[in-house]
């Protein structure tokens, strides 16, 4: 079975929207690029090499399919023109960026891409679909790089549900720049 992995660039005040800029509107977009370094810039690397798909909602496929078919640097544009993409939406009828499908139902079809021969699956961003994903127990990893910032408000993964969720931590790294990257697996 594949393995469904979230990643997030996410504040102390627990906000993943808009770490690079033009996402949202959100006053504070961009707040990752103070931070980037060597060290995270090759941890992001890493971990797009070790997938062999990606899967993100609507918004962020829209904002990704907007820059990314023009970049061509071996590290990310490369593998993320390359690797088969599935979108959830209800609302999308078609998909024009090389090698992208349209999933409809998180529960379903999600489901049936883990079962699914290949190799893990990796989540950007994607604030709806994570919650759904979490909610439907079909996230095996959860990578948070969490940065030394507070935002204000804005989207994030964990809502005021009162859903009980729990996650034991698998491994975590403290770079220079003062960003910690934890990697939890859920629990049960």
């Amino acid at each position: 079975m594949r393995k469904i992995i979230v990643t997030e660039f996410i504040t102390l005040d627990g906000v993943i929207e808009a770490p690079g800029g033009n996402e949202t509107p959100h006053p504070h977009g961009g707040w990752q690029f103070k931070y980037n370094s060597p060290e995270t810039g090759k941890y992001k690397i890493d971990e797009l090499a070790s997938v062999d798909a990606l899967l993100l909602g609507k918004t962020t496929y829209e904002v990704f399919a907007a820059f990314w078919p023009t970049q061509t640097d071996p590290g990310f544009g490369e593998p993320i023109n390359r690797l088969p993409k599935y979108v959830v939406s209800r609302s999308l009828q078609k998909v024009e960026w090389n090698n992208s499908h349209i999933l409809r139902d998180v529960a379903k079809d999600v489901a049936a891409l883990k079962e699914s021969d290949g190799g893990d699956i990796l989540v950007y961003g994607s604030a709806t679909l994570v919650k759904a994903l979490l909610h439907h127990d079909l996230v095996d990893e959860l990578r948070l790089m969490l940065f030394p910032v507070s935002v204000g408000g804005g989207l994030r993964i964990f809502d005021d549900n009162r859903e009980l969720k729990k996650f034991a931590l698998k491994h975590s790294r403290a770079f220079d720049n003062g960003v910690l990257m934890l990697e939890y697996q859920p629990i049960g």
